[in-house]
């Protein structure tokens, strides 16, 4: 019996405003582990509200999605689900200005029964992950818009997920902090055998994943 694909999508759909905005019409696709997939298409494709679902944050209008072999219909704390299997990235940080670097990461661990100095050792080698040494105590307000992006990725490995999902990671950036963050995914997902899905509008951002998923209007075309 074949394992289960990190992710499988099958007929999903996704409706808002009582039925009268469909997000997504019908979308099956299937993610093998271990790949990179990206998800392209124009702004309204329904490509962040896809990758929204596959992250469980929130439920689609019908069809199925199952993660890692789990059906997410069956899964009654999703919070616990996002800790434990799932790292996000989006666009803008989302870190807490007022706390280190190093603090940043430790938040994702709160509630995981680690303790605080394994949350401490497991931050900084993260940070060294990705090229951080030196700017843990650093707040974000601090660091550049390259460097903040590196601490959330550190941040979204903080539980060792299966899957990195990644919305416009390189959105906000310039071209060469843009470069480097393209080049972190393709080497943290070689060297922890992560499964990466990276929703993108730029086609030069989706040429470093393995595949490449084409959105317009609610469907894969």
């Amino acid at each position: 019996m074949s394992e289960p694909s990190a992710v499988s999508a099958v007929d999903v759909r996704k409706t808002f405003d009582g039925g009268l905005v469909r997000a997504l019409n019908g979308v099956s696709m299937e993610v093998a582990r271990k790949a990179f997939v990206a998800i392209t298409g124009p702004s309204g494709s329904g490509k962040s509200t896809l990758l929204h679902l596959v992250a469980a944050l929130d439920r689609p209008t019908s069809g199925t999605i199952a993660v890692e072999g789990a059906d997410l219909r069956q899964i009654h704390d999703l919070n616990e689900f996002r800790r434990r299997q799932v790292g996000l990235v989006f666009q803008l940080h989302n870190l807490l200005p007022n706390l280190s670097a190093r603090e940043n990461v430790e938040v994702a661990m709160f509630g995981t029964g680690v303790s605080r100095r394994d949350q401490q050792e497991r931050a900084g080698r993260l940070l060294a992950e990705v090229g951080m040494t030196g700017a843990e105590d650093r707040t974000p307000p601090k660091l550049s818009g390259g460097e903040r992006q590196r601490v959330a990725l550190a941040r979204a490995l903080a539980n060792d997920p299966a899957i990195l999902l990644a919305d416009e990671p390189t959105g906000a950036l310039d071209s060469a902090a843009a470069d480097q963050v393209l080049e972190l995914l393709v080497r943290l997902r070689a060297e922890r055998d992560i499964t990466i899905v990276m929703v993108t509008h730029a086609p030069e951002v989706a040429a470093a994943a393995d595949r490449v998923v084409h959105m317009s209007d609610g469907t894969i075309v």
